[in-house]
């Protein structure tokens, strides 16, 4: 039941939402608060902050084409090796490069 000028419940009769059906909504339908932070002292920027949060489940993260997790070493044990992987072999290169004859004598 409403009562005039009072906009009827989104969650049903009763007006409740558990916080899981309300999260599944947001992370359903995805959800982006941004923001930017500047401290001027006269006329003079001092600092900028640009504050950038999605909020959205991991699939549909990917249907907008955020996927930077799989790339980050420090959430990614793939992306970790061929970082690892990477570096091992530009530290071979420059060993390589500084001493010539080291890599001839495994060839040997």
């Amino acid at each position: 039941m409403t009562t005039p000028g009072r906009l009827p419940e989104p969650y049903g009769r009763d007006g409740s939402a558990n916080l899981a059906d309300i999260l599944e909504r947001v992370l359903d339908k995805g959800i982006v608060i941004a923001g930017d932070i500047r401290i001027n002292l006269l006329d003079i920027e001092l600092l900028t902050i640009k504050l950038r949060l999605i909020v959205a489940s991991v699939d549909k993260a990917k249907e907008m084409g955020i996927d930077w997790w799989e790339d980050d070493p420090a959430l990614s044990s793939g992306a970790r090796r061929k970082e690892l992987a990477r570096e091992n072999a530009e530290l071979r290169e420059r060993i390589a490069q500084l001493d010539p004859g080291r890599g001839q004598e495994k060839e040997a």
